[in-house]
């Protein structure tokens, strides 16, 4: 009985407004956004007012408001209070005065009808009190959900229905998620190619958001009145985990019924229209940028203001705010009307400077009306093909996509003058294929028809059989990805269409890739096309492999992975069987949200394949993935490479890779790059690197000789292609062909020779009269925005936006001595061979960076947000003169002081909040989110920084200061929000110092005989006793060496023999113990090295030596080569002041009998002794040695570095050593807290596990060694001995085998002769700068240039001749191939 009261009771509840009354509410709105903690800054907004409403008719309603006032916010919560917005609450009164009318049915409100003079933003206020009237009440229920309509669209809605036992009222809650929306009303900008990740946010959510509604209902005869009603919403947005917090805004309305009148209310006059339904409209805050508010009264003129400004103040120096300015210009045209841009454009577009900031900022504008601009001023021939490819590229891509916006990029891309310009028109077909996907994610209803002129094209393309079209044709539905573009598509595909037997490979292959995108929007349409396709064994592997990789995209369950994975077990194809195994198993180990059903299917797959996959040759065709995500910050990355080769060919058929990125619960393929090969393929078919009876091996060989003769290639077919592709949309792509190549290297010599001397003579003329160059470059970075309506009736934005300007001045004059004559009769280098040239130089590089992150509300009438705001300036003046004296090789150049700003380098970041309304701009509130630190707060962090740190260079006397301000609210709590917000800024000062004033820094270069008289400072030897006792310590040297050596030989005999019986012994006696390996490996690995060579110095005076010997017999017989050979080049580098000189000067010697090299840097003061002394010897071909001493007369340290080669056990080897006799005491330092931290880990147990036999031992304390023997061509033994240990890994296998011999030869090297590779080194210091002009030839200097470009393949060839490179290859393929035989 009682529930049938409750159910009579809540039909009766249902809200109504009896007709002839007229219902008086008390209404207010507030919306609130900052961090949730009070005691912060905070931005928003209020409106009150009392809100009339009367029935007029039958389920027709008005709703008047009366006495309206709106109030702004900006300052820390709860302390401050809001402020009124007077002048705007007067602008907008007649508006918001303005009665509207209403359907009203059962609870539910229909359409809406205003005059037409109220405007979208006011009537979207009138929507949040009518949405506070939405109820839909069951009688037959008390808690039910359903899907209901509001201003946020329809969206999942929960009821709760209750009766008040005392007041016989009814009490109404409902509540709504607003993240699970049927048709949710949000405007995303910058974000068209990202893709949502569900799975991303199956555990954290980056934006969440919620309204609650709370109800009083009394009920009457006629039905129940609304007498009191509460609405909460919260969204709350973090790129990383919430649990650290995150910002919120959070709105609130109350609607209390206070009193019922008779009064009526008086429609207003004039029509009323329909403006929807309770959804909301979005206007101008679609144009309007939440980091500035503009009152566009005259966007023409306010443009022109704009753009002098910067162009007037971005010439040297760009200006601190540009970006802001010109974000500023972007919102301006953005608002004009194609004839305002034409206009603007007219009046500027022969100023260079104001030309250049339209043509940068109107393909960033997005609007049809710019899009219109760049199309008829590209048809009128105003735009140079630079300026246009710049303008289409961008303007496409980032134009807003419409109906009208698509119709204007399909008449530019099918335009007869865009016929003419094949690279161009390639663009505009891709970007017109990329607006039809961005309208279509915005309108996943979009019609067909947008795409009609490309099938029609296909159709006719496929007709003809013109194969480049067909293939452009498909790249432009693959960017689109429409499902209506299935069945055009699949008439290409083998085995769908009956044209697709008429077409090779290369149209077959984009086909499926054309599936690529269709396949992330309707997998189960794409994936039945694609196993199909895979299963095919008559189709081209190349094709296969590629539906393979279009199959992987649909993301297949466990039953289809099985399936491909039966498949693959029966597979003929090696390269198939290998491309689609390892994609299965490198996508195993995917830790990738979205990729974690693929991942537990792809492990169910590994596990029916057989292991033998896994053991394919290293040419077999090969898939790659690689990724990582980190939940708690949801971020991620992830890498996947796609090798396709052919069995018939050595050379990948296409080479794929792509990069994937994750963030905030979004991903997008970043960026993929793409080559294929499919024409070089097939004239290599009809060669013998074709021969299908060819092992691979020789298919390598005859693979690299046919492409030495690359001439004879047929020049119909393209050779390869290459494309890119930035977050899933195709950009750019290149066929390459013979005839490419050739018309493009005929087109540079024509264009080049007969310009090329007069280019240079106008080039030195124009250096003689003076040269001033400005240039400045704005880039938009980013612009990503998501603006969602409120349950009060405006709108809240979340954006990101990054601009930079960066700027560039230059100056430049020169000055030759003699001066050329007015009409030489010789060419213009022929001049300049013979002259002093000079040039002063002065360049000021900067450029300035402003970032803005905004939540908060946006209109074009008042924005009241939360923004974090970051800006970087800096600056780089350079001053420079240099000098070049051909004649006598001489070279300088002088770094001079400029004029320095006062800061070089400035960063800040601060967090605000901020309210402006567009009536009183200059009234703008702004609060710092963090509120002043009370004087008893204890924090880790100080809640306030003040820090200055300089110092000054004591050379050259150059002060620099950093200085640091910080004030943030880690007074708070321990919350790492609490200490970014706030005040934060460093700025970087340099000037000079209060001593003598640096002037000028010196680099000079000297080349030749004249480079010893160039030298600052002579370096000779110190004379450490007479000749004759060098001569005595000599030979009682050679004397004790020569008794050391006899000495040594025995014993090593005598060890061998005893190693060799010992090891013998131990393998017969224990060959399966575990601790018998050990004692082997140690013993191995204390064997001796028999070097292969003999020193050459010492040879030639009849006596051998050890392994040390060599490079300090030279240094004993010569230490510094300087004594007695000219420098063959000398650098000279040093710091110019008041009152002294000081830096380092470099020489290099180079002792040609010896094959000794010396480089000798030292100070230019006179009472510096501190040198640095390298010598490099190679004494034959088994061994080079190299030792560097450093200190007063590289005398106080030094290190000696040694390889050679040899026999270790008979196994040829490689040793490696380095000596030293003081190390520095850093080193020292270092090298002791290395060995204390290594008793502490357990690194004995580490070289265990990875099979390293470690054993302490008492080496030579200044000795590493390191010794690399080759046992076999397909393993190595490594041993290493240090101080304290010697370590030993035996039988380490390569992944490929060497081409040692056993006697440690490498036949590829044999003819090789380095002694005379070292002897013509000294070509360089002989270099005759004058000679080399001599013959100098200016009009054939490009020709030369070319044919050097054509005989590069050529040179290649004699050099593999030369080397006999083609004998080892295949010999070395030959032994590769019998040991995977015998394996």
């Amino acid at each position: 009985m009682r529930v049938l009261v409750f159910a009579l009771t809540v039909a009766l509840a249902v809200p109504e407004f009896a007709a002839g009354k007229t219902y008086v509410y008390k209404y207010e709105g507030r919306i609130l956004g900052g961090l949730p903690q009070e005691g912060l800054g905070k931005a928003g907004m209020k409106v009150s007012c009392k809100a009339l409403i009367r029935a007029e008719a039958q389920n027709t309603y008005l709703l008047k408001l009366a006495d309206p006032k709106i109030y702004e916010y900006a300052g820390i919560c709860p302390k401050d209070q809001f402020a009124p917005a007077s002048k705007l609450t007067a602008a907008l009164n007649a508006q918001l005065a303005t009665p509207i009318r209403f359907e009203y049915a059962n609870g539910a409100v229909g359409k809406v009808f205003a005059p037409a003079r109220v405007s979208a933003t006011v009537l979207n206020l009138h929507r949040g009190i009518l949405n506070i009237l939405q109820l839909n009440l069951k009688n037959t229920q008390n808690v039910y959900e359903m899907q209901e309509t509001g201003t946020h669209g329809v969206c999942k809605t929960h009821y709760t229905i209750s009766e008040d036992a005392k007041t016989h009222q009814i009490a109404v809650t409902k509540s709504k998620d607003l993240t699970n929306c049927y048709e949710r009303v949000v405007k995303d900008v910058g974000l068209a190619y990202a893709e949502k990740c569900a799975e991303c946010q199956q555990r954290l959510q980056s934006l969440t958001g919620t309204a609650t509604y709370s109800y009083r209902l009394k009920p009457g005869d006629a039905g129940a009145q609304v007498s009191e009603a509460t609405a909460e919403e919260l969204h709350q947005f973090s790129l990383f985990n919430t649990m650290t917090g995150a910002a919120q805004m959070r709105a609130n309305q109350t609607l209390t019924l206070v009193e019922v009148q008779g009064t009526p209310i008086a429609p207003a006059s004039g029509d009323y229209a329909a403006r929807g339904s309770l959804k909301y409209e979005f206007g101008a805050e679609i144009l309007q940028t939440p980091i500035q508010l503009l009152k566009i009264t005259n966007a023409q003129a306010q443009t022109a203001e704009v753009l002098q400004h910067l162009a007037a103040n971005n010439v040297d120096m760009v200006h601190e705010d540009a970006p802001l300015k010109f974000l500023q210009l972007v919102q301006l045209l953005r608002a004009a009307t194609f004839e305002n841009i034409q206009a603007i454009w007219n009046q500027h577009k022969t100023k260079p400077l104001h030309r250049q900031w339209i043509l940068d900022a109107a393909p960033l504008v997005g609007t049809p009306a710019a899009l219109r601009f760049i199309k008829e001023k590209f048809q009128a021939g105003e735009f140079s093909a630079s300026e246009f490819t710049q303008a289409l590229l961008l303007g496409l891509h980032l134009a807003t996509a419409d109906p009208e916006a698509i119709q204007q990029a399909a008449s530019l891309a099918f335009s007869p003058k865009t016929r003419a310009m094949p690279a161009l028109r390639e663009v505009m077909m891709l970007g017109y294929g990329s607006m039809v996907a961005k309208y279509c994610a915005e309108v996943p209803t979009c019609s067909a028809d947008h795409l009609k002129p490309v099938h029609d094209h296909a159709a006719e393309a496929i007709a003809k059989g013109e194969i480049s079209e067909i293939s452009l044709a498909l790249k432009v539905l693959g960017n689109a990805g429409h499902p209506a573009s299935l069945k055009p598509i699949m008439k290409l595909l083998p085995g769908f269409g009956s044209a697709a037997a008429a077409m090779p490979t290369r149209v077959h292959v984009d086909a499926i890739l054309a599936l690529t995108n269709i396949a992330k929007k309707e997998p189960k349409l794409v994936q039945p096309v694609a196993l199909q396709l895979f299963m095919d064994k008559n189709l081209h592997p190349e094709a296969r492999m590629v539906a393979c990789i279009v199959l992987f995209e649909t993301k297949p369950s466990a039953a289809l992975m099985s399936t491909v994975a039966g498949a693959i077990e029966k597979e003929p194809s090696k390269e198939v069987a290998s491309f689609a195994y390892s994609y299965i198993k490198s996508l195993t180990r995917s830790m990738a949200p979205d990729l974690m059903n693929v991942a537990a299917a792809a492990n169910v797959a590994v596990r029916i394949l057989s292991p033998r996959l896994d053991r394919q040759s290293y040419f077999s065709s090969t898939a790659y993935h690689l990724d990582l995500y980190v939940s708690p910050i949801m971020t991620g990355a992830a890498g996947t490479a796609f090798i396709i080769n052919d069995a018939a060919t050595i050379v990948p058929r296409a080479v794929v890779a792509k990069a994937r990125a994750y963030l905030a619960g979004a991903a997008a393929d970043v960026v993929e790059i793409g080559v294929r090969t499919e024409g070089l393929q097939e004239a290599l078919r009809g060669t013998p690197a074709a021969d299908e009876n060819a092992d691979r091996f020789a298919k390598i060989k005859h693979t690299l000789k046919a492409l030495m003769n690359w001439k004879a290639m047929p020049a119909s077919e393209p050779l390869g292609s290459v494309y890119i592709k930035a977050f899933g949309q195709e950009i750019a792509f290149a066929n390459i062909d013979k005839t490419y190549i050739d018309n493009a290297i005929e087109q540079a010599t024509q264009a080049a020779k007969p310009r090329a001397r007069e280019l240079l003579k106008e080039a030195v003329k124009a250096l003689q009269t003076g040269i001033a160059f400005q240039y400045a470059k704005p880039v938009l970075v980013a612009e990503v925005r998501r603006i969602l309506p409120t349950t009060v009736g405006v709108p809240i934005e979340l954006g990101v936006y990054s601009a930079a300007v960066a700027a560039a001045a230059v100056n430049a004059k020169a000055a030759i001595t003699p001066p050329f004559p007015e009409n030489p009769e010789t060419s213009i280098l022929d001049q300049l061979r013979k002259t002093d040239f000079q040039v002063q130089a002065e360049a000021r590089t900067s450029v300035t960076m402003q970032n803005f992150a905004v939540i908060g509300v946006n209109t074009a009438l008042i924005q009241a947000a939360v923004m974090a705001r970051g800006k970087f300036h800096a600056v780089a003046p350079v001053k420079v003169a240099a000098r070049a004296d051909f004649a006598r090789r001489s070279f300088k150049v002088e770094i001079l002081p400029a004029a320095n700003p006062d800061h070089v380098a400035a960063a800040s970041f601060e967090t605000v909040a901020v309210a402006r309304n567009i009536e009183d701009q200059p009234a703008e509130r702004v609060a710092s989110l963090a509120p002043a630190a009370p004087s008893d707060a204890q924090t880790w962090i100080p809640a306030s920084i003040q820090k200055s740190l300089c110092g000054a260079d004591p050379y050259f006397h150059i002060k620099g200061c950093i200085d640091v301000s910080s004030r943030n609210a880690g007074f708070k709590g321990y919350n790492p929000l609490y200490y970014i917000v706030g005040q934060h800024s460093a700025r970087i000062s340099v000037g000079r110092g209060d001593t003598a004033a640096f002037e000028r820094l010196e680099i000079e270069a000297h080349i030749g005989p004249q480079a010893a008289q160039k030298l600052v400072k002579q370096i000779n030897s110190a004379e450490t006793g007479t000749q004759e006792e060098s001569i005595i310590l000599l030979k009682l040297r050679k004397f004790l060496e020569a008794g050391l050596k006899n000495s040594n030989s025995s014993a090593s005999s005598s060890s061998r023999s005893s190693n060799s019986s010992a090891s013998s012994s131990m393998s017969a006696s224990s060959s399966q113990s575990s601790s018998s390996a050990h004692s082997s490996q140690t013993l191995l690995a204390s064997g001796p090295f028999r070097k292969f060579h003999m020193d050459q110095y010492l040879a030639s005076q009849g006596t051998s030596a050890s392994s040390a010997s060599s490079i300090e017999a030279l240094q004993r017989q010569a230490k510094l080569l300087g004594d007695s050979i000219a420098p063959a080049f000398a650098i000279i580098a040093r710091a110019v002041r008041g009152d002294r000189k000081q830096g380092y000067q470099l020489a290099a010697y180079l002792d040609k009998p010896n094959s000794r090299a010396q480089f000798v840097l030292s100070s230019t003061a006179d009472d510096e002794k501190w040198n640095l002394c390298a010598d490099g010897v190679l004494p034959s071909r088994h061994k080079a040695s190299a030792r560097v001493g450093w200190g007063s007369e590289c005398q106080d340290s030094s290190a000696t570095i040694k390889a050679e080669t040899g026999l270790h056990e008979s196994s040829p080897a490689a040793r490696f050593e380095l000596d030293w006799d003081k190390a520095p005491r850093l080193v020292t330092l270092a090298a002791m807290n290395a060995i204390r931290a290594c008793e502490y880990l357990p690194t004995q147990t580490a070289a265990r596990l990875a099979g390293i036999a470690v054993n302490r031992a008492e080496n030579k304390a200044n000795r590493i060694g390191i010794i690399v023997a080759l046992p076999t061509k397909r393993s190595a033994d490594v041993i290493v001995k240090a101080p304290r240990m010697t370590a030993a890994k035996m039988a380490m296998p390569l992944p490929f085998a060497l081409p040692v011999e056993k006697d440690g030869s490498i036949p590829a090297l044999q003819n090789w002769d380095m002694q005379d590779t070292i002897q013509k080194l000294d070509r360089i210091a002989n270099l005759d700068i004058r000679a080399a002009f001599q013959d100098f030839n200016s009009d054939a200097a490009v020709e030369r240039a070319v044919n050097a470009l054509k005989e590069v393949l050529n040179e290649y060839e004699n050099l593999w001749n030369q080397f006999e490179i083609h004998s080892i290859v295949e010999k070395w393929l030959n032994d590769f191939k019998a040991q995977n035989r015998n394996k």
